[in-house]
């Protein structure tokens, strides 16, 4: 008796690497995956953006468990999407992003123009970019997982979403 399964990812595609585009361009937040200094696994909410370069990017607390849990290992995920209104909520279209977070400096040259940048996409962020504890974290993507829907997995690579 064979166990051979077929192979449920399927070849990326050039409407694969769009909606993977669009994902990216209008998501305002996203459920960020981190490991905790116990091994404890945490995901919360954060809002998401794109920095200047087109990587993914976040303003986050020096107060919150995840920043503490970045910066001593600044593997992490990101998922982006949402459930529709109706339907199986697994059935709707979702892109898992893999990533290296980094910290920006708050007094770096491209400071103002990133933070301008972020505030197009996330205008409610200006009341937390006055707070000092606050500070942007490049999340670079080193891979994404995207399903499209029912019976549609892909792999994408980050040039196949322009990064």
């Amino acid at each position: 008796m064979s166990t051979d399964r077929p192979n449920p990812i399927r070849d990326t595609d050039d409407d694969a690497r769009q909606m993977a585009q669009d994902f990216l361009t209008n998501s305002r937040h996203a459920a960020l995956g981190v490991m905790l200094a116990d091994q404890q696994p945490l995901v919360t909410r954060v809002a998401f953006g794109r920095d200047l370069d087109g990587q993914a990017l976040t303003l986050i607390s020096g107060l919150a468990a995840h920043t503490q849990a970045l910066k001593t290992n600044p593997r992490c995920s990101l998922l982006l999407g949402e459930p529709g209104a109706k339907g199986d909520p697994l059935s709707h279209p979702r892109l898992s992003l893999m990533a290296e977070a980094e910290f920006l400096d708050r007094n770096g040259d491209d400071h103002a123009a990133r933070a301008a940048h972020y505030l197009t996409q996330q205008p409610k962020a200006k009341l937390y970019l006055g707070l000092g504890d606050f500070t942007f974290v490049r999340l670079k993507v080193t891979g994404a997982a995207l399903n499209g829907g029912f019976g549609r997995a892909y792999t994408l690579e980050p040039a196949d979403m322009g990064l």
